[in-house]
């Protein structure tokens, strides 16, 4: 199964440039969505759909990575979904889609890949190649800010990923006579390591693959990016590539716990999330495009998760929470923003108004996208955060626990007036009726993967928690 995930884009890209066909990009793309989406569900109850094919030790699908994959699976299907509408109605030539294509099966075969790799050198590999791919996918529209927003991203990226590469070359140097990057072998042999090479090797590691999980300071590249990149390719952007590099971070910090190293690892981490928090609410508060906007969320909320591993106890469970949550109404956020923007033609804020009159499917995504990143109840963000709160104050941080729910408010008032602006506030007749003209463009498309991701995320939340819970727990047991 692994073996068809990382296969099957190889092949439909060299299908897509045999054959030249408008209707394979669509087609390529959504089959490969069924096809992850099913093996990841398979796997999730231990059915092997092709036991015939032959399993590499290189990857595996195990309890670490499991929740992972399935995120990127829901993600990139509602995602293709949208994206089947959302490219018909671009004005771009048939080579220019097709190359679209060939990068979206690419970027998210590379995320499979570093999700799903044992090997800390070849993870790193697939982690870079999550840059090659989505650049031109940020680059696509071909704007001077899109331009500009692509090379920002591959130049502090590749920065990002060469201090990786040396904090791989340090952790190999701590290692001693352990030959080998496999996170099992990194593991259990973590005890022998030298902690002073170790700690080295974190500190690179952490602020370059820090950098594509958009923590700041290392986070320049993002707001750019996800604000210029097509809607659905934000949506991936935010929701699973960050994920992917958070997957490796945490491989890394159970060596540092594992080699009791994780005290000095916590308090990087803490620092790092606080910061994000902290950047996030100076320029939401301020924020004049609602891309950018969302963008500088996702930095928040990359920091709560990392503030989350960082305190440990119950707020490990809670991180793993809040990580589903965070990608499936970031995802539902960032695609009802391309529905904005197709009816608007900005992204600005103040030019946006009316919308629950306009377009009301799309007016009430907004509002309750806004509820669930803003982890108002009944959004499962609440829970995360609640827990990640109570673990402040049993390890009685009340300074630190005070701080964080400062800046939660300040985000939260600053998306909040963002949001409710563009809904409610009054529009103009002759601005109503150049909106009912681009509104006839969109179709179902545009709609039934968001609702279907909010009824999934509510779902989980009302009825499936306990299981959930109980599920997570066998996750990174050793961080808390």
């Amino acid at each position: 199964m692994i073996n068809l995930l990382l296969l099957f884009p190889i092949i439909a890209c060299i299908l897509l440039f045999i054959f030249k066909k408008n209707c394979l990009n669509s087609i390529m793309i959504n089959t490969y969505a069924v096809l992850h989406l099913l093996i990841s569900v398979t796997a999730c109850f231990g059915i092997d759909l092709l036991p015939f094919w032959r399993s590499y030790p290189l990857f595996v699908i195990n309890n670490n990575n499991i929740i992972f994959l399935l995120i990127l699976s829901v993600v990139f299907l509602a995602v293709a979904i949208y994206n089947s509408g959302y490219i018909k109605t671009e004005q771009e030539s048939s080579r220019k889609i097709r190359h679209y294509s060939y990068m979206i099966l690419l970027f998210v075969m590379s995320m499979s890949g570093a999700i799903l790799s044992m090997n800390l050198g070849l993870t790193w590999v697939f982690i870079e190649g999550t840059t090659l791919a989505s650049a031109y996918l940020i680059y696509f529209h071909k704007t001077k800010h899109s331009v500009e927003a692509a090379w920002k991203y591959v130049f502090i990226c590749s920065i990002g990923i060469a201090l990786a590469f040396v904090g791989i070359i340090l952790l190999s140097i701590a290692t001693g006579s352990v030959n080998s990057l496999y996170y099992s072998d990194l593991i259990s042999n973590a005890k022998t390591f030298n902690p002073f090479w170790l700690k080295l090797s974190y500190v690179f590691i952490l602020f370059g693959i820090g950098t594509k999980m958009g923590l700041a300071p290392v986070h320049f590249w993002l707001p750019d990016a996800h604000s210029e990149a097509p809607s659905p390719i934000s949506a991936l952007l935010s929701a699973t590539l960050l994920n992917s590099a958070f997957l490796m971070i945490l491989n890394i910090f159970n060596i540092m716990v594992t080699a009791n190293c994780d005290s000095y690892a916590r308090l990087m981490m803490l620092t790092m999330g606080f910061l994000s928090l902290f950047v996030s609410a100076v320029f939401i508060y301020h924020i004049n495009n609602y891309k950018r906007m969302l963008a500088y969320s996702s930095i928040e909320n990359m920091g709560i998760l990392i503030i989350a591993i960082a305190l440990g106890g119950t707020a490990t469970l809670a991180a793993f929470i809040h990580l589903i949550g965070h990608s499936i109404y970031k995802a539902i956020f960032f695609l009802t923003s391309g529905n904005v923007l197709k009816l608007y033609s900005t992204k600005k804020i103040k030019s946006v108004s009316g919308l629950l009159k306009t377009d009301k499917k799309t007016g009430w995504l907004w509002l309750l996208s806004l509820i669930g990143i803003t982890a108002i109840p009944p959004s499962v963000l609440f829970i995360s955060e609640f827990m990640i709160i109570r673990e402040f104050l049993t390890q009685n941080k009340i300074a630190l626990c005070i701080i964080f729910i400062l800046l939660l408010t300040i985000i939260l008032y600053g998306i909040s007036k963002a949001v409710l602006k563009m809904c409610y506030s009054e529009i103009s007749e002759e601005k109503t009726a150049e909106i009912k003209n681009n509104l006839m463009q969109m179709n179902w498309k545009f709609y039934v993967p968001q609702f279907v991701l909010l009824i999934l995320i509510t779902y989980l939340t009302i009825f499936l928690s306990n299981d959930i819970a109980n599920f997570l727990l066998r996750t990174f047991t050793t961080l808390s």
